[in-house]
């Protein structure tokens, strides 16, 4: 864990006591402050109360005394209003912070020049954040991941020379973090997102801008509008810029030619990876996350032979895209995490003869706008409640049966694989739907998958283990 030194001996108001709430609270205490803290759920404050943290009801504090206020992301700063808590801390004239803050004012306080490198975008952070940091620990250095991507920030060791930190940030860390300053800063891409907690299109961009507006190099993603607007505000600023892109030649930068990424320095053109065999990076998508991850790890200063040797080995993020098996000539692939059809499109653009288990919790939409791609879907097994509604839409363009469960589906899905003569396949869990009809969440149900994965007869597993992956 790393003690908030910077707040030794000040007083502290915190708000939101869910995982990484509880953990700043811990860090604040241990690192010397005063800290009360709150929660609207009664539950989380008696938890708080029995682990000898002091709880108060903040509309009962005298706010004028206070040092910062640490606000959980997940709770409104700005829209749809502002939670209450802010209102108090605003009139007040305090300010308010998150846990990234934190962690930045940690690392200026006492390693100022170790490596962070921090990403963000609409799509694609958690696997360019994994990918970061497989590359760097192949390559033997002292790495911390941690953030957005499901460990809190102030649970990694603390800073020192020549560790490395590699944070997701989410625009609701980044809206609680004014000094956020890393190394290398990465914004993937910028589309329509958490609208209800940002107001507009154009404030979400902006709080994303802050990011790599504050990086020693900013890694900007140049395929949408917003971002590549972002690129030129911040070079016109005086910045660094690498741009990134996935769909078309740069003059200066990293982008995808096939499945070769090249870096463009002037006139001068040199390949740096290539990514054709690496099932974890499958897709045009990934090429735009292994330019990403490039550019940060030459940044802090890898050299190539040692990025190329850690795209090679990537296990892929849990439940994305994740090969788990293999028989014979067919890959059963765990993608869980596509909770909605936009999500499971670049899965299924990624192979070209799909058995696809797909269903669950309807989301509002269903698969329509993934009918582009039906041509890749050789048979798809449906489950769960959306099963009636999603062979509606395949109709007679997919061949399709409702298998009702994942296990059956899995069952069904290998038997008319293994049958299949014209090549390479794919057994996909992709569901485009919620989890919650049949299991807790995606990473149950992505579990599931691997256990069923695992009991087939004939089967090579290409992970640890038949529920924890690797």
């Amino acid at each position: 864990m790393i003690p908030v030194t910077t707040l030794k001996g000040m007083k502290v108001a915190l708000f939101g006591l869910g995982g990484s709430g509880f953990a700043t609270a811990r860090a604040l205490i241990l690192g010397g402050a005063d800290v009360t803290a709150w929660d609207d759920n009664p539950d989380s404050v008696m938890k708080a109360s029995a682990e000898g943290i002091h709880t108060a009801d903040l509309r009962t504090i005298d706010w004028n005394a206070l040092s910062v206020f640490v606000l959980s992301p997940g709770v409104p700063l700005t829209h749809p209003k502002p939670h209450w808590t802010v209102d108090l801390a605003r009139s007040a004239g305090v300010d308010i912070v998150g846990d990234v803050e934190l962690f930045v004012r940690e690392r200026r306080a006492h390693a100022p020049n170790c490596p962070f490198i921090a990403i963000t975008g609409t799509n694609g952070k958690s696997t360019t954040t994994a990918l970061i940091a497989h590359i760097l620990k192949s390559s033997g250095r002292d790495t911390q991941l941690g953030g957005n991507i499901g460990t809190a920030v102030l649970t990694l060791e603390p800073p020192k020379a020549e560790r490395y930190y590699v944070v997701e940030c989410s625009s609701y860390q980044i809206d609680l973090a004014p000094t956020l300053n890393p190394s290398a800063g990465i914004l993937l891409n910028l589309t329509p997102d958490h609208l209800d907690r940002h107001g507009t299109m154009q404030h979400y961009a902006g709080i994303k801008e802050r990011l790599v507006a504050g990086s020693g190099v900013a890694i900007v993603g140049v395929d949408d509008s917003y971002s590549a607007l972002i690129a030129d505000r911040i070079e016109r600023g005086g910045r660094k810029v690498t741009r990134i892109s996935r769909r078309g030649i740069l003059a200066n930068g990293l982008y995808a030619e096939g499945s070769r990424i090249v870096q463009a320095i002037g006139a001068v053109t040199s390949t740096i990876a290539d990514l054709d065999g690496i099932q974890t990076l499958r897709g045009s998508h990934n090429a735009q996350n292994a330019a990403a991850a490039i550019a940060a790890c030459l940044a802090v200063g890898l050299s190539s032979e040692e990025i190329r040797a850690g795209l090679t080995s990537f296990p892929g993020l849990k439940h994305r895209m994740q090969p788990v098996g293999r028989r014979g000539n067919v890959v059963f692939v765990n993608d869980s995490k596509a909770t909605n059809a936009d999500a499971a499109a670049p899965a299924l653009s990624s192979y070209d003869r799909i058995y696809w288990i797909a269903g669950g919790l309807p989301k509002e939409g269903g698969i329509t706008t993934l009918a582009p791609l039906f041509p890749h879907i050789v048979k798809a097994y449906l489950i769960g409640e959306a099963a009636p509604a999603f062979a509606a839409t395949l109709g007679e363009a997919v061949p399709y049966e409702i298998s009702g469960t994942l296990e059956q589906a899995v069952a069904h899905a290998a038997a008319d694989s293994e049958k299949d003569e014209n090549g390479a396949s794919a057994v996909m869990l992709s569901p485009a739907c919620a989890s919650f009809d049949q299991y807790k969440n995606f990473e149950v149900r992505g579990d599931a998958f691997v256990s069923h994965v695992a009991a087939l007869d004939g089967i090579t597993m290409l992970i640890g283990s038949a529920t924890g992956g690797k």
